[in-house]
């Protein structure tokens, strides 16, 4: 309760204070440090629209509708757009969603036989803000504006002039992975007098989905022109007229649901009449309410890579239960989410290793509902999730992912759900087969349990990288069975996690794919990455030095004593961080380089901080700033690959703080050194943990020295003063 009467008051404040408070006093405030378009020019594919803090509707600017360069439907040196879409996602690597896209313009140009729909807009009338995007459409004489609330989006037009104008309403319209056509088959409802449109488009892309949907505009429909049909097309596109009189704004009210009209109908009563502005400034308070949570001392530049960081780190994954709690699951059947909410735009994958953990500190309050939608997804699938959209799974990218997620929250003292289910559920994820699956995907275990590993011989691809992305998630059983009394079964899956020991070649120093008969891969070049879409191999998105340290995600100190203890740890990490790359491949995760390192993909993103773990941990001190100078910025290409929804910008607000989650089931987290002087966690339970630098000798938490390099989450979370010693590196400042 006294939480709950803690943040009503803040909001109050905060809303009290947006009325009276000069301008430039607002500026100081964390969310007005917040810019949406960094890491949406290049390959960070970031998200630019309106959205609040794990939203179901994400409105946004569409540019083109297919191509790994446009997953996010946007670009930012785009000068023209499509329309506007409501749902998307923010910094993945394929395309998805799309829904419902809109399109108005002045007048009424349009006829049956227009074929092009797009505008050119001019950069200067863009503008981007936490719930807010608006643009203005140069050849259509409009002024878009967006915002959201959690289930529905507001999309408002302002003409320059009155009268008659048109809008295209395209739900053929989607964001593809591939060619297309993506959609199925559709149902759509016209309601000119109510100004509404509604129905549910089936479609096929990265996953299987249906979509439903209720567009209701502020003015009714004067007239409905049904284009033709293109090839492939099974959805209709209509442009609606209106006849705004004296007028010169239109508004569009869209409600979606997984699960039917009713559902979005439900979702759009519920959501009420607020105004567009009451909108705008109810998306702001929540974005407020979370990016205080941590306060830094630094310049506006810092604080702007900063928050516009912490912001995207909370975009995903999207909360898309209905109102009254209902969804569809993983294989299109109606569940009821047991808190509420369900949890979708999983990339686990990549949000295992420190957007969860992230969670755990500054939003622990969502940490149960997301657990809790990973064993209904369980119960529905007969497995763990790997990567869903929209309540579907993909089966992308490799391992068990949602294991160490799992582990996490126990060793965190989380309560919200059923352990002894979690672990039959993460038990049964690592043993049964998976005869759904596609072919790419694991089916069985048989050759892993055989053999401690997967054989080249034996497997489709990836062998190496699947063996130790396959051993995170052993290790996550064990600590969980072992956390619950289970020590047999926690025995079983440690050795299972240990057979990442079978592929290291010490005359290489790297992991290498062995056959069934225990010969290595020949020829071997630990220099060349490999992926399964573009230059298949033993790796994933990477070459075997980056992969070589996975296991130090669940096993340091096994690790270390592979290479040769502390000091081998030296010179592994020295060599690795100097040897040269082969060069940017952003289809094969060779972006952000240094030596081997590639802090453009997921992999190596650890590997820095296991100078911690050496007999050499300031040059680790120096390589995390280095890497945070270098990789990141203030500018729209101030991010260097994908954020994957959110990993990339998770690990800079870590590197900030001076901590990260390398063994990320452990619950513990390892020590570096912060990148700001001076940084306040706004904890649960209104406690705060001051992180500051000071001239001192060790870390120390509340007066005790921390000898050890790592801190657990229950001491972070008591609060207090975790200080640090003054490190200054030596490195370039970024541009």
């Amino acid at each position: 309760m006294r939480v709950l009467k803690r943040l009503v008051f803040w909001m109050f404040g905060f809303a009290t204070l947006i009325l009276v408070t000069p301008v430039e006093a607002l500026e100081k405030h964390p969310l007005n440090y917040v810019d949406p378009f960094i890491g949406t020019d290049g390959t960070g594919h970031v998200f630019p629209g309106a959205v609040v803090p794990f939203g179901m509707v994400a409105p946004g600017p569409d540019m083109e509708d297919r191509g790994w360069s446009y997953s996010s439907g946007y670009q930012y040196q785009g000068r023209s757009i499509l329309g506007f879409s409501n749902t998307h996602i923010s910094g993945a690597g394929i395309g998805e969603l799309g829904d419902v896209l809109l399109q108005p313009s002045s007048g009424t140009k349009w006829t049956r036989k227009t074929v092009n729909f797009r505008s050119s807009f001019d950069k200067v009338t863009e503008k981007a803000s936490p719930g807010y995007y608006a643009v203005t459409l140069k050849d259509h004489g409009v002024r878009v504006e967006l915002t959201a609330g959690q289930r529905v989006a507001i999309q408002r037009y302002r003409f320059d002039r009155s009268g008659k104008v048109q809008v295209l309403l395209d739900l053929q319209h989607g964001i593809l992975f591939g060619d297309g056509p993506r959609v199925l088959k559709s149902e759509v409802k016209t309601d000119a007098v109510r100004g509404e449109i509604s129905g549910t488009v089936w479609s096929k892309n990265w996953v299987e989905r249906e979509a439903s949907f209720i567009v209701r505009f502020s003015r009714p429909i004067s007239n409905v022109i049904t284009l033709p049909a293109r090839p492939g097309d099974r959805a209709p596109r209509l442009i609606l007229e209106f006849d705004l009189r004296q007028s010169r704004a239109l508004e569009a009210r869209i409600a979606l649901s997984t699960v039917d009209v009713a559902g979005a109908r439900a979702n759009l009563a519920a959501f009420g009449q607020p105004r567009f502005d009451v909108v705008v400034q109810s998306a702001r308070s929540q974005w407020s309410t979370l990016l205080q949570r941590i306060e830094i001392e630094g310049s506006d530049r810092e604080k702007r890579i900063f928050y516009s960081a912490l912001y995207r780190t909370l975009i995903h994954p999207s909360d898309i239960a209905d109102v009254d709690g209902r969804v569809r699951g993983p294989t299109g059947q109606v569940i009821k989410a047991e808190t509420g909410h369900y949890y979708s735009t999983l990339s686990l994958w990549d949000t295992f290793r420190g957007v969860h953990p992230l969670f755990t500190l500054i939003v622990p309050e969502r940490v149960d509902g997301m657990i809790q939608t990973m064993l209904e997804h369980h119960r529905a699938q007969g497995y763990l999730p790997l990567w869903t959209a929209w309540g579907r799974e993909t089966w992308t990218m490799i391992g068990n992912p949602a294991l160490p997620v799992i582990a996490d929250a126990v060793a965190k003292g989380f309560q919200g759900f059923d352990k002894a289910e979690a672990l039959a559920a993460m038990i049964a994820t690592s043993t049964d087969p998976r005869p759904n699956a596609p072919a790419w995907a694991q089916r069985d275990w048989r050759a892993y349990e055989e053999f401690g590993y997967l054989p080249y011989d034996l497997n489709e691809g990836e062998a190496v990288s699947k063996t130790l992305e396959y051993g995170i998630g052993d290790d996550a059983v064990a600590r969980v069975a072992r956390h619950l009394g289970k020590h047999e079964i926690g025995k079983r899956f440690e050795v299972r996690a240990a057979g990442y020991r079978h592929l290291f070649d010490p005359s290489t120093q790297t992991m290498r794919a062995r056959n069934k008969a225990g010969g290595w891969r020949t020829p071997f070049d630990p220099l060349v990455p490999t992926s399964p879409m573009n230059n298949p191999g033993d790796y994933t998105e990477a070459n075997a030095w980056q992969y070589t340290a996975t296991p130090a995600l669940h096993d340091v100190d096994g690790f270390r004593a592979l290479v040769g203890g502390s000091s081998g740890l030296s010179r592994w990490l020295d060599r690795f961080f100097s040897l040269p790359s082969l060069g940017d491949n952003k289809h094969l995760g060779q972006e952000a380089l240094i030596g081997q390192y590639a802090h453009g993909n997921e992999p190596s993103h650890h590997i820095a901080w296991l100078y911690a773990y050496s007999d050499t941990p300031e040059r680790g001190y120096e390589m995390i700033e280095r890497i945070a100078r270098t990789f990141y910025s203030d500018r729209p290409d101030g991010i260097i690959g994908n954020d994957d929804c959110g990993q990339m910008s998770a690990w800079y607000v870590f590197a900030n703080l001076g901590f990260y989650p390398v063994e990320a089931a452990s619950g513990r987290f390892t020590l570096g050194r912060p990148l700001v002087s001076k940084a306040k966690l706004h904890l649960a339970n209104g406690t705060v943990l001051l992180v500051e630098r000071l001239d001192m000798k060790d870390v120390e938490l509340n007066g005790r020295v921390i000898s050890e390099p790592t801190i657990d989450y229950k001491s972070i979370m008591v609060g207090g003063r975790l200080s640090f010693p003054h490190f200054t590196a030596q490195v370039p400042k970024a541009n």
